[in-house]
């Protein structure tokens, strides 16, 4: 994994979406490591929704997730958002804006979404889309993108100051391993349905996309919302990377066990003459 600090000089090419940094263990050690971490981030959350349900906390998790199709964003939200109670978590997939989102300022429909005090919310695709697909694609003028940029950095810093913990992550995988996950969909026909046609266009622009990428990052990645350049050919990786760091921005905010607020002796005693 790589953070993105403010203002570095950055260039996709400069990791290899194939290695396993911080990480020397085999893939049966990382899936192991996953296992093995899910209980912490499970209690971790728990501590942060119980703490929200009795002491008021305003403070909440969002997770980012960005990558190009097939990179693996699925393998995320199932491997590890599925670790935790799914009452304190808030999914939401960003598909192309409608109509009248279209009318609005692009970060209202992203407003809208944001999570609760005491939840993890997770983007699938998000308002980074308004700046790389519409970049690539042409959707918006390019001065227009560019104001965006600064747009989603007053964005971000307001929902930190407010008390929300940002963790934005790039899964970074490999042209030819995308290749392979394409045609493995195409081979498998209980795949088929994962499989979009428009996959194949996007993947022409392949460079423009990259290009996209790193204009992005380095433009959006501040002090209190660094983007995280995850390498994701090898999908036990990335989800064990992408677990540590929601597991670091939980141990950041350290929720609390609430204290009862009733007498827990006295209630045992009530419960055993019951």
């Amino acid at each position: 994994m790589t953070r993105i600090d403010a203002a570095s000089d950055f260039s996709l090419t400069d990791i290899d979406p194939r290695s396993t940094p911080g990480f020397e263990g085999s893939k049966a050690d990382g899936k192991a490591a996953l296992e093995a971490g899910a209980a912490e981030l499970s209690e971790l959350q728990e501590r942060l929704f119980a703490a929200r349900a009795t002491q008021g906390e305003h403070r909440c998790v969002l997770l980012v997730v960005q990558g190009m199709d097939t990179s693996g964003k699925g393998g995320i939200m199932r491997h590890v958002v599925g670790q935790v109670d799914p009452q304190g978590v808030q999914i939401h997939a960003f598909k192309a804006p409608t109509a009248e989102e279209k009318a609005e300022h692009f970060l209202q429909r992203i407003r809208r979404q944001l999570p609760e005090p005491g939840k993890i919310g997770v983007f699938d695709r998000s308002h980074y889309e308004d700046v790389l697909i519409a970049r690539v694609r042409t959707l918006a003028p390019p001065t227009e993108i560019e104001a965006r940029y600064g747009e989603i950095n007053r964005f971000e810093e307001e929902i930190v100051a407010s008390g929300t913990s940002i963790v934005k992550v790039m899964l970074h995988i490999s042209r030819d391993e995308q290749k392979e996950r394409l045609q493995a969909r195409l081979d498998d026909p209980t795949k088929h349905w994962k499989f979009n046609p428009g996959d194949i266009d996007e993947r022409l622009l392949w460079d423009d996309y990259q290009d996209a990428y790193e204009r992005a990052i380095t433009r959006t990645s501040t002090a209190s919302a660094p983007w995280h350049v995850v390498p994701a050919d090898r999908k036990w990786f990335a989800r064990l990377e992408v677990q540590r760091l929601l597991t670091e921005a939980l141990r950041s905010i350290d929720p609390q066990w609430p204290a009862a607020d009733f007498d827990v002796e006295a209630e045992k005693r009530r419960l055993a003459a019951c």
